[in-house]
């Protein structure tokens, strides 16, 4: 303990860590004010009894948790930083497909910022086109007590929300970009992380409720607390856990005799995040989504048989997530270009020609990689409902969500001791000029 408080505290006295660090969570701040700002013309305590009654376990429930709550309050930020995700999620997958985007991204950084401006343009495109359906169908609700969730609709109300929620999105996209380039860490992870926190003080005071009604034993929230601690930890050796393939440069002469260096290239089981899970989850909950809003009987029949806790619903679910994690490690992992990078700086893996062998070697480690990790999460997306159901004790997508949080603030952790290490190298090789000047008799 007395450590942690040491690298807290050296970490503070440090002014760009300090101002850093401020940065963010001024950012934060005024993120989780904008989610509390409604938009014109809506009712929102009507709103809000028609997610807590009837979107609870839809898509629009699992949007809204990523959304920091935004959409169920209908604030401004109810689009969330998710149309930004879905842009440049777009954008990689055309950058490994498409020729004219696949030159853009060996362009270095001009063809970096290219691509940044598509995903920006697209970014709003697709806020307009979930704007535009968020409006229509806020206009078409009604509360389970009667009340209309929009009073007076028509034309204006829908101009008025889509702007309002392409604004907020587009400024969510700014104040992310702003967090990466001079806060801490990557900014629409960081955004996801603070929405993801903000239903848990309502879980953890519905659970103490519970327990103080007697309706949940004190055995079952020690359970709980204690599954949940290990669980933790579980995710986050899984995703600390790498791959070691030893790789080595080309021999050079340093003084007299020529030396050859060694090192390893990491890979790690969960390259895709929780990407999968995200993906998956919205596909299985699109029959429950489809039936709330049409009523029809086909989809009921298809979201019974996909419901949460059935055997089909965890087979299927656990399929997608493997699914998910190949295609979208495809798409964020090219071992071409690792192998390519590796040519270029003289490094070779031994035992192994350079080039199209060495793309190959690290795809086939990349196969059998991705299998046991997809498996594990499929575990951690799936278990933790079982185990809530199971003592009564409300946990919202909690595997997901756990993911989502433990990811961020180990990517946090590692960014803060990256700067910490910086700092402490700048000031070692500035206080070894300092003696260097005045060994030769400069003061």
């Amino acid at each position: 303990m007395e450590r942690i408080f040491r690298v807290i505290s050296g970490l503070w006295e440090v002014k760009d860590i300090r101002d850093r660090i401020l940065f963010t969570l001024i950012v934060i701040f005024f993120y989780r004010v904008g989610t509390h700002i409604p938009i014109p013309g809506v009712n929102a305590s009507a709103l809000a009894e028609y997610f807590r009654v009837a979107l609870q376990n839809t898509s629009f429930g699992m949007f809204d948790i990523f959304a920091g709550g935004a959409l169920s309050r209908a604030a401004i930020f109810g689009l969330g930083i998710m149309p930004y995700i879905s842009a440049s999620i777009i954008v990689q997958l055309l950058s490994s497909t498409v020729p004219y985007f696949e030159r853009l991204q060996r362009e270095g950084e001009h063809g970096r910022r290219i691509l940044n401006r598509y995903s920006r343009w697209l970014t709003v495109l697709i806020s307009a086109l979930q704007s535009f359906g968020i409006a229509s169908f806020l206009q078409s609700l009604t509360s389970p007590s009667g009340l209309p969730v929009v009073p007076n609709p028509g034309p204006l109300f829908l101009i008025s929300t889509m702007l309002s929620l392409v604004g907020g999105s587009v400024l969510l996209m700014w104040m992310g970009e702003q967090i990466t380039d001079r806060g801490i860490g990557n900014g629409a992870s960081v955004l996801i992380f603070a929405g993801s926190l903000e239903s848990l003080p309502n879980e953890i005071i519905s659970t103490y409720t519970l327990w103080r009604n007697g309706a949940v034993s004190t055995q079952s929230v020690i359970f709980m607390i204690v599954f949940l601690v290990v669980l933790t930890g579980l995710v986050v050796i899984a995703t600390e856990v790498h791959r070691k393939v030893p790789i080595s440069y080309a021999k050079r002469t340093v003084g007299i005799s020529p030396t050859r260096q060694t090192g390893y290239l990491p890979l790690t089981i969960n390259t895709a995040g929780v990407m999968p899970i995200i993906f998956a989850q919205s596909i299985l909950l699109f029959p429950q989504t489809a039936f709330t809003f049409t009523g029809e009987g086909f989809f009921s029949g298809l979201a019974a048989y996909f419901q949460p806790g059935t055997l089909t619903h965890d087979i299927v679910y656990a399929l997608l997530i493997i699914f998910f994690a190949y295609l979208y490690t495809s798409i964020v992992f090219n071992p071409k270009d690792v192998a390519d990078n590796l040519q270029r700086v003289s490094a070779f893996i031994p035992g192994v020609r350079a080039g199209e062998e060495t793309a190959e070697y690290i795809d086939r480690i990349m196969t059998r990689l991705i299998l046991p990790g997809a498996l594990f999460f499929s575990l951690v997306a799936i278990v933790p409902y079982h185990v809530s159901t199971a003592l009564n004790i409300p946990l919202y997508f909690g595997g997901t969500r756990l993911l989502i949080i433990v990811g961020v603030a180990l990517d946090l952790l590692q960014k803060l001791n990256s700067y910490l290490i910086m700092y402490r190298y700048e000031s070692l090789v500035g206080r070894a000029k300092v003696r260097s000047w005045r060994g030769i008799g400069i003061e």
